[in-house]
């Protein structure tokens, strides 16, 4: 029986969303207000007014678009903190649990290729993935289709088999419209944000929660 391709996201999936909150959310408008001569209430505003300017373009995850945009060296800053990124509990129980019982996995993530390569080697985790793609390499945020299609194109997997994990419900939309049915997302990305109530998609409260899914498909496999 052919294993289902696993994707999984990498900020808010695989790692704690909190290290991104910290930076984009609490030291950028420190270090921006700095840079700019403005109070941090000053900063924030014109900080969220960018943001939601931004928010689900291929624009939004570029450190050197932030860094042109708003003078500041993003990529320098989130590496000055490196040391806060995390894995979410369970993500190596489960990447060890899918690498031990042979199922392909693939990271599809939206960060730029900058943050991808040193979050990748801060967790050790890059040996786990048979497939690594971000969109900046693709040329379409995940949001889109067209994400979806250009993988598809350069790494071809089954949308009716495959799983696919993500924490944003855009980029779950946007996966959905492509096609893939086997859509999962996080209850609680952030560790420092309570978890999700209701969400349009099945969400996992461990990420080993997943496994039930998988061993579930494989009995729906079996027996069809």
């Amino acid at each position: 029986m052919t294993k289902p391709t696993v994707i999984f996201d990498m900020d808010g999936t695989l790692l704690d969303l909190a290290y991104d909150d910290f930076i984009w959310n609490h030291i950028l408008p420190i270090r921006y207000a700095k840079a700019h001569h403005c109070t941090l209430e000053q900063s924030e505003r014109q900080l969220f007014k960018f943001y939601q300017e931004y928010n689900h373009t291929l624009n939004w995850y570029s450190s050197t678009f932030w860094t042109s945009k708003v003078h500041v060296d993003v990529l320098s800053l989130q590496l000055e903190f490196k040391h806060k990124v995390a894995l979410r509990n369970d993500c190596l129980a489960l990447l060890n649990y899918l690498k031990n019982n042979n199922y392909p996995i693939w990271l599809a993530t939206n960060a730029d290729l900058a943050g991808l390569t040193f979050k990748l080697k801060e967790m050790q985790i890059q040996s786990y993935f048979d497939v690594i793609i971000c969109s900046e390499q693709i040329g379409h945020a995940k949001e889109f289709p067209e994400f979806w299609q250009s993988l598809h194109q350069k790494h071809p997997f089954n949308r009716k088999t495959c799983y696919f994990i993500d924490d944003t419900e855009k980029v779950l939309n946007g996966a959905k419209q492509f096609g893939i049915e086997n859509l999962i997302s996080i209850q609680q990305p952030s560790s420092q944000t309570a978890p999700r109530i209701e969400f349009p998609y099945p969400m996992l409260d461990k990420l080993t929660d997943l496994v039930s899914y998988l061993q579930q498909h494989e009995a729906t496999q079996k027996y069809a």
